[in-house]
């Protein structure tokens, strides 16, 4: 007979894999667990962000802004379709552990914006199952996965404002445990509210008009119910996310552009940990706040220590654009993470097509993280040349 300890055991070494090593923080200082499930929600999705430290609020003007900030495509023109691969966690050397990130948009003018489709996949890999023998009763795998559908329009000629939402589905063990039917698995539904300002001109006291030179951006997201693997009771929180990101165009010439872009951002999710009096006793289980409550009561635990900064530069030559290259840095309180990385990229363009690349390099020594690759590929069409 299966025991129930090995699929726990199972589903909390995938949690913990995730937990630790996604993009935003997920594990506080004293490493008691994460704060929420699917921190893979919160991966990095493209290479072109990535390769600035991922940072992508301010600079949502292609497929992958239904992540970074929905209310860009407002902005957007034609359709586009956007492909990422990535090996995950490269240190562990595993084949079968890969994140896919699959985006369409369409700007349809009949209906006055535009809509936009994506598809996250994550493959955990293979894992053991044995008896309370150790006996060998086979293998299954782990994986996870999202689908999110959005809408995008102006409400103003320089603002615009992004609508996702979200079928989240998890199975950290698909495999019901001890005959009781019970599986790792969940699924819910959550999402997103994004907004970008792109003024067309602002005057600045001493300095005058920069004309279009600012943009910024705010993302709200991951918003929705628990999920639910095991019991109702021990249901975890989603990985609600505020992201507010700035831009601005340093040099915007015919031949040559160079921005800058740095994200701040925060999880809005309050958990409270168990409480034992002096002989051990557990006189209160750890809970999480539920919704709408956790966007306030969160600022109470470890308040603003808990924002990462991610910020880069990307600089664009050619008429059309034509080749990129990209740099960018991340960090995260010590207290609660302590994930110090810098990023570089690349990306070319040509015709309707584009290919980004980025490198991750941390800081430390064989963190799992460490040369981490992205790869994306981009088919735009029908939409009409950008200005330089």
């Amino acid at each position: 007979m299966i025991q129930k300890k090995y699929a726990k055991l199972s589903a909390l070494i995938i949690f913990a894999i995730l937990a630790v090593f996604t993009a935003q923080p997920a594990f506080g200082q004293s490493g008691g667990g994460g704060e929420s499930a699917v921190p893979f929600l919160l991966i990095a999705p493209n290479a072109r962000a990535d390769g600035m430290g991922e940072a992508g609020a301010a600079l949502s003007d292609d497929g992958s802004a239904s992540y970074w900030n929905p209310g860009g495509l407002a902005f957007a023109k034609g359709q586009e379709i956007s492909i990422t691969h990535s090996n995950w966690l490269p240190q562990f050397h595993l084949s079968d552990l890969f994140y896919e990130y699959f985006s369409y948009t369409q700007n349809i003018e009949d209906w006055g914006g535009t809509v936009s489709g994506s598809i996250i996949y994550l493959n955990l890999g293979s894992f053991e199952r044995r008896d309370d023998q150790n006996n060998n009763l086979g293998t299954f795998k782990a994986y996870e996965f999202a689908i999110t559908g959005g809408y995008s329009t102006k409400v103003a000629t320089d603002l615009g404002l992004g609508l996702n939402i979200r079928f989240i589905y998890s199975a950290l063990d698909p495999n019901p445990s001890q005959g009781q039917g019970i599986k790792g698995v969940g699924s819910t539904v959550s999402f997103d509210i994004g907004t970008l300002w792109k003024p067309s001109s602002i005057v600045l006291p001493l300095v005058g008009d920069i004309e279009d030179r600012f943009s910024a951006g705010m993302n709200l997201s991951n918003l929705g119910p628990k999920i639910t693997y095991i019991q109702k009771s021990q249901a975890d929180p989603l990985p609600t996310n505020l992201r507010l990101g700035l831009g601005f165009k340093i040099v915007k010439s015919e031949f040559n552009n160079l921005e800058a872009v740095v994200d701040f951002s925060r999880m809005l999710v309050r958990r409270y940990p168990q409480v034992k009096d002096d002989s051990g006793r557990v006189v209160q289980e750890s809970y999480v706040d539920n919704l709408p409550k956790s966007l306030f009561s969160s600022w109470g635990s470890g308040g603003l220590k808990k924002v990462t900064v991610a910020g880069g530069l990307e600089y664009w030559y050619g008429k059309p654009k034509l080749f990129a290259l990209r740099w960018g840095y991340f960090y995260e309180h010590p207290d609660y993470g302590n994930r110090k990385f810098m990023t570089f990229g690349a990306g070319i363009r040509y015709d309707i097509y584009g290919f980004d690349f980025s490198y991750l390099s941390t800081l430390e020594e064989n963190h799992p993280l460490s040369e981490t690759l992205r790869f994306t590929l981009l088919i735009s069409w029908g939409g009409e040349e950008q200005e330089e």
